[in-house]
């Protein structure tokens, strides 16, 4: 299998994809594909993941569904030049700001939620006005092709392109000079696509993970907070990236609160057949992202003693506290992470007006409504003089007013 971006390089040079038009066209194209897709997708979640039909289109298909809609609706205002004030060293002329296609983009997805973590960035490409090249995860064969034959039914190759296979395609995709990537994985394999870019000096979002922690205080709704935690934790089995990680509990609260998670666990058992026990007691997995069903707990007394927990290691892509909100948003100030949520788990990703990303080891970059277009968009700044006036800038004044007097005096003598 020949492995090339030069066919999408020449359609993009075309300039074909850069009218808001044809772009909304091929939203509504992508649109068009999922819907005839569906079913068959729903299909080979259930085979390669295991996933029902009610998780799958709750977490895969109905926010790609929202945020195509929402582009197509928004691009026309998105992709309009932006006006800038012009200061006094460049009046009279005209600033704004262009948002152009930064190029060619690759985006690689994961395993875990195939449809959407490779169909969401795509909407940011072709809203942008980029071409793409998909490669989805080779642990999801079903999925993967399935996938293929969507993008091939919806798209011809030299514009959106799909390449299916195991880590050498990713290797040879690497290889390749590409305009912007886009990855969504772990820390380890974001630092092998961040030194591959480096080569080009390509930009990149990196949508990464590890170790969110999840704060229980003494002030929370023990019961209401055992069953958001573990219903965060048991989504997808535990493995999503922003799932809490492990737990961090005052010790007042202990006892009680183990005793409701445990019961939220078995009700939530019920419901999901395929998750697995979770136990809350472990111990010995704090340095790797767990990205599954254990659950490792600590107690703290001081508020200040979670601060210095959290600060002392990598900066991770979500943050949960369970208390009082005026604490929580103390909390929240004084550490970092990717997003954070107050008195409940996951759902800010639920909002697509909320940009999403990481911060230091959980990536780079964010995406999800017009921060999705944005991060496939150079902004462009454009500073413009019309030829009728003739007036020589104040810049040009200031720089030429020296000159002019020596040359005055010259002539005087």
């Amino acid at each position: 299998m020949t492995i090339s971006n030069q066919a999408q390089r020449d359609y993009f040079q075309s300039g074909e994809t850069r009218s808001v038009e044809f772009r909304q066209q091929q939203l509504a194209r992508l649109l068009e594909a999922i819907n005839r897709f569906e079913e068959p997708l729903y299909d080979a979640l259930w085979t390669d993941l295991g996933k029902c039909r009610e998780e799958a289109m709750f977490m895969e298909m109905l926010q790609i569904k929202e945020e195509i809609q929402l582009a197509i609706r928004k691009l026309p205002r998105w992709a309009k030049n932006q006006s800038v004030r012009a200061n006094l060293l460049v009046f009279p002329s005209r600033n704004y700001i262009h948002y152009e296609p930064l190029g060619c983009a690759l985006i690689i997805a994961p395993w875990n939620y195939p449809v959407n973590l490779l169909i969401n960035p795509l909407i940011g490409a072709i809203a942008a006005g980029c071409c793409a090249t998909l490669k989805p995860s080779p642990l999801v064969p079903t999925v993967s092709h399935v996938l293929h034959e969507m993008i091939s039914w919806a798209f011809p190759p030299e514009y959106i392109n799909l390449y299916e296979g195991h880590r050498d395609v990713n290797t040879a995709l690497l290889d390749l000079r590409w305009d912007v990537i886009f990855f969504t994985g772990s820390p380890a394999l974001g630092k092998v696509v961040m030194a591959a870019a480096a080569k080009n000096l390509t930009p990149c979002i990196l949508e990464l993970g590890g170790k969110s922690p999840c704060i229980v205080d003494k002030e929370a709704d023990i019961e209401m907070a055992a069953e958001r935690i573990m219903w965060g934790k048991t989504l997808n089995n535990g493995q999503t990236c922003v799932a809490p990680d492990y737990l961090l509990v005052h010790a007042s609260i202990a006892k009680k609160f183990e005793k409701e998670l445990e019961k939220a666990r078995v009700r939530l058992q019920t419901n999901y057949p395929v998750v697995k026990k979770i136990r809350p007691h472990v111990e010995d997995v704090w340095t790797q992202e767990i990205f599954g069903p254990e659950f490792p707990m600590r107690t703290f007394h001081e508020i200040q003693e979670v601060i210095t927990y959290i600060n002392e290691r990598e900066k991770p892509l979500a943050l949960y506290y369970f208390g009082d909100v005026k604490k929580g948003e103390e909390v929240i100030n004084q550490t970092s992470s990717g997003g954070a949520v107050i008195n409940n788990t996951l759902l800010h990703l639920a909002n697509t007006c909320l940009p999403f990303g990481g911060v230091g080891n959980s990536g780079m970059g964010r995406y999800h409504n017009h921060a999705s277009f944005l991060a496939f968009s150079n902004p462009r700044s454009v500073l413009a003089f019309r030829q009728s006036i003739n007036r020589i800038p104040l810049i040009r004044r200031f720089r030429l007013a020296p000159i002019n007097i020596v040359q005055n005096k010259n002539k005087k003598h």
